[in-house]
């Protein structure tokens, strides 16, 4: 069965995934947590202040109505990330925390459970505030917020989205409000709605994508700096590069707790390298389905560098009997997020895509990644070594072990995969596709 999309200009590389599109596509597949081992880098100014982890939530300082809609969303035990960061967030006096995290971590049930605990509904104000960078994005955590509350109906939860209106000087009575930063800064300064003096807890969500919008960055900080000394400030990203630490130590004031994940390159330790040498495009797929028909794969995605290979590929694949889905740039985010959701829900095992399109999936179940076509900058036309190491991660994620096979078919793609080769000092073996045993040999 073969998911796809017709491509009206099949030569195009796909139009590139907006950081904001990225971040929901993450938000729309993740609706379920995933496992990650990744190592976490707590970094702590006060040494009074002790770090301990909790591996359950009943030692954790929740209310039992609290508590119970915890177990009612389906989570058993603290997420790696929970684990740690929850003790922290809970905790008296109230920490600042700066914390880098990806989807499906358990992210935002952790800020939601710090809103959740410090929220005092007898008090007819807004206490608790989440900045998130779009409307949709906005609309998932309060999905969340809704649920987790579901067992405390005395809290009322709002929005500060497009489409809500407040007037000038009437006062906010949710008692949670999660908006986007130029909704909520219209609210707190011009209509003097809310009262930021008054708020607890103040989050700021998916900073990396919130700081790609000049205007976003400005508002955010205009309504931080209107928030009093003990309210508990807290900043999540996905990413934490030099421009997402400014923003963030601009934001969260007197020594925070900073939790890291480890970098992405030491994943690279749990995935198998391999290169097949080929000569032409249809050489490629011929060692594709040797590899197929040998090897016990599990799901797997192809990367593709255009939409027509892409497409080729997959009708190719199809006709072999494989259950193919097709990933286009064409697709909206909805129609993107439903055929990855087929895929991660094991309806189709290989899912063939352009680089740009899978932007923001972790599937857990891939074992396998294949570079059909080999990375390169578009301008340049040398080695995307950043994009090489996004695409073969994606099966050495959760610390799992991996495999990358890489189809070499020609000087040009060789020269690119040595390049790669001496970016990451990391070995690349070759492996012949008409060998069967070693193909075995390889996926055992």
């Amino acid at each position: 069965m073969l998911i796809q999309q017709e491509f009206p200009h099949p030569d195009n590389i796909c139009v590139p995934v907006s950081k904001e599109e990225e971040s929901l596509l993450r938000k729309l597949l993740h609706s379920k947590l995933v496992s990650t081992k990744a190592d976490l880098e707590i970094l702590q100014k006060d040494p009074n202040s002790p770090l301990y982890s909790v591996k359950t939530f009943e030692a954790l300082p929740l209310k039992p109505e609290l508590l119970k809609g915890v177990y009612d969303m389906g989570f058993n035990a603290p997420s790696k990330i929970q684990e740690t960061a929850l003790p922290i967030l809970l905790a008296d006096p109230p920490t600042n925390m700066i914390a880098q995290s990806q989807s499906g971590t358990g992210k935002t049930a952790a800020f939601v459970l710090t809103m959740l605990s410090r929220v005092d509904s007898s008090r007819d104000y807004t206490q608790c505030l989440c900045l998130a960078p779009t409307y949709e994005l906005a609309l998932q955590i309060g999905s969340v917020t809704e649920k987790m509350a579901k067992n405390m109906p005395n809290v009322r939860i709002g929005y500060a989205v497009k489409g809500e209106k407040i007037a000038r000087g009437e006062k906010s009575t949710d008692h949670i409000l999660i908006g986007t930063p130029g909704t909520v800064c219209d609210w707190c300064l011009k209509f003097k709605s809310i009262d930021p003096k008054k708020l607890v807890v103040f989050v700021l969500d998916e900073a990396d994508v919130m700081i790609a919008t000049q205007g976003h960055q400005d508002q955010s900080i205009r309504i931080q700096r209107q928030l009093s000394k003990g309210c508990q400030m807290l900043l999540f990203s996905a990413t934490y590069e030099d421009d997402v630490m400014k923003f963030a130590q601009a934001m969260i004031p007197n020594n925070p707790v900073v939790i890291k994940l480890r970098r992405e390159e030491e994943s690279l330790d749990n995935i198998r390298q391999f290169y097949v040498q080929c000569t032409d495009q249809e050489a490629k797929f011929q060692a594709l389905s040797n590899i197929y028909g040998a090897m016990s794969i599990g799901q797997s995605m192809i990367f593709c560098a255009t939409r027509r290979t892409a497409h080729w590929l997959s009708e190719k694949m199809t006709k072999d009997g494989h259950a193919v889905a097709l990933l286009s740039g064409d697709l909206d985010i909805a129609q993107r997020a439903a055929i990855i959701n087929r895929f991660r829900d094991g309806k189709e095992k290989v899912l063939i895509t352009t680089n740009v399109s899978a932007r923001g999936i972790d599937v857990e179940m891939v074992t396998v990644v294949v570079n059909f076509d080999m990375p390169i900058l578009q301008e340049s036309r040398q080695a995307d070594c950043e994009t090489y190491l996004h695409r073969i991660g994606r099966t050495g994620r959760f610390g799992k072990k991996g495999l990358a096979i890489n189809m070499i078919d020609g000087n040009k793609s060789l020269q690119v995969m040595k390049a790669i080769e001496k970016h990451f000092n990391r070995a690349i073996h070759h492996l012949d596709a008409d060998d069967i045993e070693a193909l075995e040999k390889i996926s055992t």
